[in-house]
């Protein structure tokens, strides 16, 4: 029997994981001071960039040691720079278990040809921690945006680790409580968390990894794009401001217009708050309804940002076409837009709360799922 139809509907039905919803108070006109048709090696636009900088440096804690660049190509391209500037120097262990950490292993063991260590758990699962060597360089993601899985903590790493820890953070930055003392790069992008304008990415360095980059040359080339150091010295200018391509000023601004909009809701405390809040509200269904479950089975390991789901009932025979039925429906009724799950991940349906969604709006949410699912459960019946 289909369930009446929810009486409250989303004020926003955006809960796509990539690019992200906007922050609440975002208008257009906010972007109004945005240098445009002027180089962004002009004063104005030099210091919006080292505005961009200083003010994620502020926000998400980040120790006036680490260095901080605007690169190109999201949190991909940052993620690659530092692959190709600093892996080679030290054995090498790659951890996946998603979409984009198994496509960091692929880069390593078959661009770089790396005889990587790989551990690799299945989606909604992660790897035995306790078992990772960070006298190796390790690279991992923090949070599974695609499966739903978050590390926990940095408790595995240790103080006096000979490796450098490579963190792809794009999903849990503005979030999650990152580490800084215990990872060495960290990467993400502005169209996740902070519901940013896509194109570009953050790399943020250590001292340690300053370090290698100063006294390490791969025995690769390095395309332009990717070099960071020149006569065996960091380029300082790339964190700084100085990008190594230009940047959008538009996007720039609106990172800006982001950041502010964080200050104003209590910074990483609060963000973090409104993520945990969000995903409480999923829980709180999928405690109840007993054919709806988190892709992660580990409460400890589960995301706040890109909550993963899937449906559990014997009716379904095929799980990928139900699921994307039930979305195809939410989207149809305008209360839910782009939360299918990830092509290559187990089928479902994937929620993001982080903070720029409104507990509200994931409250209101809920109850159409049901109402689709039961929806869909009853074209399956007909259908015999």
């Amino acid at each position: 029997m289909v369930l009446e139809t929810p009486a409250t509907r989303p004020a926003n039905p955006r809960f796509s994981s990539g690019p992200c919803a906007k922050p609440p108070t975002f208008e257009l006109s906010k972007l109004a001071d945005a240098p445009l048709g002027r180089s962004h090696r002009a004063a104005v636009g030099k210091a919006k960039l080292k505005a961009a900088i200083e003010g994620t440096r502020e926000v998400l804690g980040i120790p006036a040691d680490y260095k901080i660049g605007i690169v190109p190509a999201s949190d991909t391209g940052a993620v690659e720079m530092a692959m190709w500037n600093l892996l080679g120097a030290r054995p090498v262990e790659m951890l996946a278990w998603e979409s984009f950490g198994s496509g960091w292993v692929t880069d390593v063991v078959k661009q770089l040809k790396l005889d990587a260590e790989v551990k690799t758990a299945e989606y909604g699962e992660i790897v035995d921690l306790s078992t990772v060597d960070t006298d190796k360089d390790v690279v991992f993601t923090w949070n599974g945006t695609t499966s739903g899985v978050r590390v926990p903590n940095g408790d595995w790493i240790k103080a006096d680790r000979e490796g450098l820890t490579i963190c792809d953070a794009t999903s849990a930055a503005f979030a999650q409580d990152l580490p800084w003392d215990k990872l060495d790069v960290v990467t993400f992008s502005w169209q996740k968390v902070l519901g940013g304008e896509a194109a570009h990415g953050m790399l943020i360095l250590s001292p340690r990894a300053v370090e290698r980059l100063e006294s390490y040359t791969p025995s690769w080339p390095l395309p332009k794009i990717f070099r960071l150091t020149k006569g065996g010295k960091l380029i300082d200018g790339v964190f700084e401001g100085a990008t190594i391509n230009t940047p959008s000023m538009l996007t720039v601004e609106d990172y800006l217009v982001a950041l502010d909009w964080a200050r104003s809701v209590g910074g990483l405390q609060g963000l973090m708050a409104r993520a945990d809040a969000n995903a409480a509200a999923v829980a709180e269904c999928v405690a109840r309804v007993p054919w709806l479950e988190n892709l992660a089975a580990d409460p400890a390991t589960q995301s706040n940002t890109s909550v993963c789901l899937k449906f559990n009932d014997a009716r379904i025979s095929d799980g990928a076409a139900f699921a994307k039925a039930v979305a195809k429906r939410l989207e149809a009724e305008g209360v839910a837009l782009d939360m299918g799950a990830y092509r290559d991940a187990p089928p479902g349906l994937r929620i993001w709360c982080g903070g720029t969604v409104e507990t509200s709006d994931v409250a209101a949410l809920m109850p159409w799922i049901e109402w689709a699912f039961e929806a869909e459960i009853t074209n399956l019946a007909e259908a015999v």
